[in-house]
């Protein structure tokens, strides 16, 4: 059995480790009141965009933009948007297990796949991975900002117009509610009606200036808009993920103290009795 102050110095290492956990389980509480007020109010833009875009895609109009043009493919590009820390419970191993598995597929498939990393954890599994990471950036902090965004993303983009990838997906942690998140997969590019949740119906617009510099701006605001909505969901999913994990760590810590004290108690029960006892042994010899 360990000694007494070896038990009362790891009481004292876990109830330090308890104030640590117990500190950042009240600041992810905080940032996760307002990553949510942020997701919360990009939803509804977010939401109706992609239903102009759904009917666009449609409309009848004699341009087609590149990206509502379906394509045989043979490349594709994939955003993965992961949190910059961890401490966050499985919020990125049970995104990085979904993207593990399409990107096997694609191999399976023989597509070459290249990556644009947001997040530092998801910059790093593929660079052990052995991925292609044609862009990254990593360090956003509590508040996403879309110009930051853009010039990683604008790399796939391009790559798409110019036919080097035919298809973009985008991976991330989309928030339900603060015990829930859940990793999403889902097709950027091509546009098709029926990936952004339009009936198949023939609309018919007018459009002023023209149709093409029109059609150019939406559906590059559309992007935009779902790659700021998905780092959005991912940070508010990442703050209520570390909150829990936080307070379950903070718990299994007063479980273990607890326990150490309860050992630490019996040690020095049994100390106190073998002092006895050699006193009444010393006293009885004389």
């Amino acid at each position: 059995m360990p000694s007494g102050k070896e038990i009362r110095n790891k009481i004292k290492s876990v109830e330090n480790t308890r104030k640590i956990t117990k500190a950042m389980e009240m600041v992810a509480a905080s940032k996760m009141r307002k990553a949510q007020d942020r997701m919360r109010a990009a939803r509804p833009y977010g939401e109706k965009i992609r239903r102009v875009a759904g009917n666009l895609s449609h409309a009848l109009t004699e341009y087609r933009h590149p990206f509502l043009v379906k394509r045989e493919m043979a490349n594709v590009g994939l955003i993965l948007v992961t949190s910059d820390k961890g401490l966050c419970g499985g919020l990125n191993s049970n995104l990085l297990r979904v993207a593990v598995g399409k990107m096997k597929e694609f191999e399976s498939q023989g597509l070459k796949l290249q990556a644009t990393c947001i997040g530092n954890k998801g910059f790093g599994f593929m660079q052990r991975t052995g991925g292609k990471i044609v862009s990254h950036i990593t360090g956003l902090g509590d508040t996403p900002h879309l110009e930051k965004l853009i010039g990683p993303v604008k790399v796939q983009l391009d790559a798409y117009m110019k036919g080097e990838i035919d298809a973009l997906y985008i991976g991330y942690t989309r928030f339900i509610n603060t015990m829930k998140q859940e990793p999403v997969f889902e097709q950027l590019l091509p546009l098709p009606g029926y990936a952004v949740g339009s009936t198949k119906t023939s609309w018919d617009y007018v459009y002023e200036p023209e149709a093409k510099s029109v059609i150019d701006d939406l559906l590059t605001r559309y992007v935009e808009a779902l790659i700021y909505q998905a780092v959005a969901e991912n940070m508010a999913s990442e703050q209520s993920a570390r909150m829990v994990a936080m307070k379950s760590a903070s718990d299994n810590a007063k479980t273990v103290i607890g326990d150490l004290k309860l050992v630490y108690n019996k040690a020095r029960q049994a100390a106190i009795t073998k002092e006895l006892s050699e006193i009444v042994s010393g006293a009885a010899a004389v």
